[in-house]
């Protein structure tokens, strides 16, 4: 199975590492342009193998002459792994429908943007979904999903890496039904479920000190944007803004523990 792949980030090198160990063929890459906050490119294309005039600038996807080039590519099947681009025809079309995606979030929860960040905010199933792309932003027919547990301890961060860890996880388990042809297809449940954007965090950030919170949705703000070396949660005082990260960690068991009890 010919795999046309698009990524970025740790996720897709992690991923793009373990298919071309399974001497999986690998027919092109669409990575991140230089103005698209591009992560780990130049290792993805490296661990890839392929040729310079296979590699693609994913935000060239839509123009006849990169489709044609494409399209030449014969690829069975095109996996995006924390791509930023959205896919739509006629990209789509080359693939007859076999375009999937590895998303870090628990569909039809957090579509879109920053899903560690609003698992915690809004305190919504937290997870991985391997789906098929269609026309809407992660409204795909879902292949299969893992769940994620949120502890009290996590910030976006460490929430971040989990749900990086379940992408992988997710994909390598279902790698052998997607090879096969079987890889099932679920439709999402119409109307149910959140999405975001990029700039939503921005009704967040801004910590008002005269202003009312319950201190719980306030400690799970300050530890959803605590992802060094992002700014995350603020506020403002003397026309400066004063940025806030937390540090969380387990104690004693408030019932006990084998220190108390020996």
């Amino acid at each position: 199975m010919s795999i046309f792949f698009l990524g970025n980030n740790r996720a897709a090198l992690r991923v793009m590492k373990w298919i071309r160990s399974e001497d999986e063929p690998v027919s092109g890459v669409a990575v991140h342009g230089p103005d698209s906050n591009p992560k780990f490119v130049d290792e993805l294309i490296e661990a890839s193998g392929v040729p310079s005039d296979r590699v693609f600038d994913g935000a060239r996807l839509g123009e006849p002459a990169i489709l044609e080039a494409i399209a030449a590519l014969k690829s069975k099947v095109a996996i995006s792994v924390f791509f930023g681009y959205l896919l739509k025809d006629p990209f789509l079309s080359l693939f007859r429908g076999n375009v999937l995606n590895v998303h870090p979030g628990y569909l039809p929860y957090n579509r879109g943007k920053m899903p560690n960040v609003w698992s915690i905010v809004e305190q919504t199933p937290a997870g991985a979904t391997l789906h098929y792309i269609d026309a809407g932003v992660d409204t795909g027919d879902i292949v299969a999903q893992k769940r994620v547990a949120v502890e009290p301890i996590d910030t976006g961060e460490s929430l971040y890496a989990k749900l990086e860890d379940a992408c992988f996880e997710l994909l390598h388990d279902t790698w052998p039904l997607i090879k096969a042809g079987k890889a099932p297809r679920t439709p999402q449940r119409t109307g149910e479920g959140t999405y975001h954007r990029g700039s939503d965090v921005e009704g967040i950030d801004t910590i008002d000190l005269n202003g009312m919170y319950k201190a719980g949705d306030l400690l799970d703000v300050l530890r959803a944007r605590t992802f060094p070396p992002f700014p995350g949660a603020h506020f403002e005082v003397d026309g400066k803004r004063v940025y806030v990260r937390v540090e969380l960690s387990y104690g004693p068991d408030l019932h006990g523990h084998p220190d108390e009890a020996s």
